[in-house]
């Protein structure tokens, strides 16, 4: 799954209307065309797209092909917009001594533990990563022994379920 493949694949409104229907259930091509209210043959060009870029998964029932979502990998697309950099920091500090190194970083104490609540003014939830894994300590309690790599990752909401609540009389 290249990076250009999906971004060509998410530049076309139907494309993105296909993944929305297919994040909430799994549909056969004709279901898919009537929801969407294309032809089959409109559908199935747009779904080849949307496979090659790794975004779709096509699973063969006899002469039945059910479509579903494949969107795991869809945050890695943006990694390579950001920022990086390298510090130091001495043997016995902890992680939050090298953020703290950062400009446009703020640090709220919430109990005992320090937290980042703003990076370049974006305030928000982060949490971090240590050679691709979550620590289970805090990030002003992970002393490194070794050289690491740190992620900070902003928490963004995504809408996973969209519920209308009606009221009756």
């Amino acid at each position: 799954m290249s990076n250009e493949s999906i971004f060509k694949s998410l530049s076309s409104q139907t494309r993105v209307k296909i993944l929305k229907v297919l994040m909430e259930k799994n549909i056969h091509i004709s279901g898919l065309a009537k929801e969407i209210g294309l032809s089959t043959p409109v559908i199935l060009r747009h779904v080849k797209i949307l496979e090659n870029a790794g975004l779709v998964r096509r699973k063969i029932v006899g002469n039945v092909h059910i479509l579903s979502a494949n969107i795991t990998g869809l945050d890695k697309i943006l990694e390579p917009f950001s920022e990086e950099y390298s510090i130091e920091i001495k043997q016995k500090e902890s992680l939050f001594d090298a953020i703290k190194q950062l400009p446009g970083v703020e640090i709220d104490k919430v109990g005992e533990n320090q937290y980042i609540t703003s990076i370049d003014g974006e305030r928000g939830y982060y949490v971090y990563e240590v050679n691709g894994k979550t620590p289970a300590v805090p990030i002003d309690q992970y002393k490194p022994e070794k050289n690491v790599t740190l992620k900070v990752k902003k928490l963004v909401p995504v809408d996973k379920k969209k519920i209308d609540i009606k009221i009756k009389d």
